[in-house]
């Protein structure tokens, strides 16, 4: 046992428990997978001389598929389910919501592929999200969720910034479909990793007690960080759907860039989301909740305003590089705290259902931005007033930050 111990490996992910390192693991295998699809599908399609509108209407009959996939999986993850069996169920969904998509060029292959990826993120992320706290709490030496959470986000920005530069890459060599394979490929390892090791379990006992506290105790705190959420996750959605097709259309001056150009720049982001997700996690988790949702939403602000600029200018492209920098840090401000937040204000038996409601800000954003945005990018040459519009709203935002009560202690 003590040679065992003196050649097993040591290094900076030994100061987080093993269930919380296989959680993230695993995020960071399906956000390989689901980088390429995420932020290049709304090319792929384009290329099949799609409307903005179509490709739009699309994403948003994705994220309407998802929404009942998050209530029912976090429902019966408080109920008792394994935290594991939505996931699995979401890898099925998303082979063959990536086998539909690979081979189809018309708009209702289209839709029925993008019908069965948004229940594979419907299923998903309620379990996977509260599988953090639990793997944070479990084996000898807990640590605060917050952490936990800074640790998970950071494996989403890792595997996603992969799989976007991997479609990038693709793209250059005029395979840009290879996505799904990429997507296919991430789902069957991610099976494999659960059929190994099963993702940590809510208490028995905190299942037990579900019916003990009313949604009238809980839920209203949650309301305001709900909206601010609601309005901060169409940012991540916009960088998706209309950004891509806003370079690849061009703006008022700058000129229409080659697809696999437009592929890069969206990469150019989440590779800075990588380098400062931990960082600004770690540093934002001992800071008031307010601060780190207000961060967010100001750097959501300067990043729209380069953007809406930026179709004024021949010279565009430079402010398009430039406004990176404030999308990323506005999401890595974002991602962790506000997920915390949920954490600390709900209660253990309704956690499921409290990670269902937040993931359900990024389906309604999913929704409603596209289809704004395409309603936008179809009936101007540019879409320098749409960021304005996402700009004003992102201060307007701010007003719910101050609403916000003092951070509590953080439970597990």
């Amino acid at each position: 046992m003590s040679k065992l111990h003196r050649i097993r490996p040591s290094g900076w992910l030994d100061q987080f428990p093993a269930a919380l390192r296989h959680v993230s693991l695993v995020r960071l295998v399906a956000s390989v997978g689901a980088g390429g699809v995420l932020y290049l599908t709304p090319i792929v399609f384009h290329q099949e001389a799609f409307s903005a509108q179509a490709v739009t209407q699309g994403l948003a009959l994705a994220a309407l598929a998802g929404t009942l996939g998050r209530l029912l999986s976090g429902a019966l993850v408080d109920r008792g389910l394994a935290c594991s069996i939505p996931v699995l169920l979401a890898a099925v969904a998303i082979v063959l919501g990536d086998l539909r998509l690979a081979g189809t060029s018309s708009f209702a292959g289209y839709v029925q592929g993008q019908l069965l990826l948004g229940v594979a993120a419907g299923l998903y992320w309620p379990a996977i999200e509260l599988a953090v706290p639990l793997g944070c709490s479990s084996g000898p030496a807990p640590i605060p969720s917050a952490r936990g959470y800074a640790l998970a986000r950071s494996a989403d920005a890792a595997g996603i910034a992969t799989g976007a530069l991997v479609g990038a890459l693709l793209a250059a060599a005029g395979r840009l479909r290879g996505i799904y394979l990429v997507d296919s490929i991430s789902a069957l390892v991610l099976v494999l990793l659960l059929l190994r090791q099963p993702l940590p379990n809510p208490e028995p006992s905190a299942t037990a007690a579900a019916a003990k506290t009313p949604w009238r105790n809980w839920l209203p705190p949650l309301l305001p960080v709900l909206a601010i959420s609601l309005l901060a996750t169409s940012l991540p959605v916009l960088m998706q759907s209309a950004l891509p097709l806003d370079l690849v259309r061009g703006g008022l001056e700058r000129a229409a860039m080659p697809e696999s150009l437009g592929a890069l720049l969206v990469g150019i982001q989440l590779g800075l989301l990588v380098l400062i997700q931990w960082p600004v996690g770690q540093a934002l988790a001992r800071r008031p909740i307010a601060h780190g949702l207000g961060l967010s939403l100001t750097c959501f602000a300067a990043g729209t305003v380069l953007l809406a600029f930026s179709a004024l200018t021949r010279q565009g492209l430079w402010l398009v590089l430039l406004a990176q920098l404030p999308l990323a840090l506005g999401a890595a401000a974002f991602l962790p705290i506000a997920t915390e937040a949920v954490i600390e204000l709900s209660p253990p038996e309704h956690r499921g259902l409290a990670m269902a409601l937040f993931s359900q800000c990024f389906a309604l954003s999913a929704l409603a931005a596209p289809l704004l945005a395409g309603l936008a990018l179809d009936a101007q040459r540019h879409a320098g007033g749409f960021w304005i519009g996402m700009t004003l709203l992102c201060l307007a935002g701010l007003n719910l930050v101050r609403r916000l009560k003092p951070r509590q202690a953080a439970q597990a």
